[in-house]
């Protein structure tokens, strides 16, 4: 196997050189997981990816001896440069392709992050560009996530979860945390997607559900989805 050091940034031959979708898919989980905390516990790996934590130990290990995390056992992993920067690619391409399945493929938001989880590892970096300018480089994917630019930087917007606002306060919906199709249909039937302006009407007590104006709108959410659902307040003028 190739030294991943030697291997040319950005290009579609570090993906070639790993030969292993996992490999990709572990450093994405981690790269998703540090931006909450850090470092990242083995428990917390195993916990998002549905595995057994002496699977994550040995794949642990052996981005170790990539150079693609710094892992210590009982402390956690971190990113190196090296791994951060293939998982930046990653999810580029991930976002990128959900975004074209929903404008010029007809695809509905809850259906493409699956396909996008199989097409990350397959495209060519000549077909994301091409990708990339049909859409009109945009920075969010259709969740509201932001798409990393081709030397990994993203635009950065303070976002706050739906649950957090109080009773008057409006705000605009960015992004949805979670992927689930069913949460994401959902909320596509409360009309709870980026862009949308909402209003907090009600908060029942003891965590219980919200009652929120989407555009004129009343429906109710409960605690779990509202914490799903993050949101740019608006300042009151």
């Amino acid at each position: 196997m190739p030294q991943i050091e030697a291997l040319e940034p950005g290009s579609s031959h570090q993906r070639d050189a790993l030969n292993h979708q996992a490999i990709e898919d572990y450093l994405k989980t981690i790269y998703a997981l540090g931006e909450v905390e850090s470092p990242i516990s083995t428990s917390r790996i195993a916990e998002a990816r549905q595995v057994k934590a002496g699977s994550v130990t040995n794949m642990l290990q052996r981005l170790a001896r990539l150079n693609l995390v710094n892992y210590e056992k009982h402390y956690g992993v971190t990113l190196t440069p090296t791994g951060e920067k293939i998982a930046l690619e990653v999810l580029r391409h991930h976002r990128l392709i959900e975004l074209y399945l929903i404008e010029a493929l007809g695809f509905s938001w809850d259906e493409v992050h699956e396909q996008a989880d199989i097409l990350e590892h397959v495209i060519s970096e000549k077909l994301e560009e091409r990708i990339a300018a049909a859409l009109g480089y945009p920075d969010f994917d259709p969740h509201g996530d932001p798409i990393p630019d081709k030397d990994g930087t993203m635009v950065s917007l303070d976002y706050q979860p739906l649950s957090t606002l109080a009773v008057g306060e409006v705000a605009i919906v960015a992004r949805i945390v979670e992927d689930n199709s069913e949460l994401l249909r959902y909320l596509a039937e409360l009309g709870l997607k980026p862009g949308t302006a909402v209003r907090i009407i009600e908060i029942a007590p003891f965590d219980g559900p919200i009652t929120i104006d989407i555009e004129g709108t009343e429906k109710v959410v409960g605690l779990p989805v509202a914490q799903e659902v993050l949101v740019t307040p608006k300042r009151q003028t």
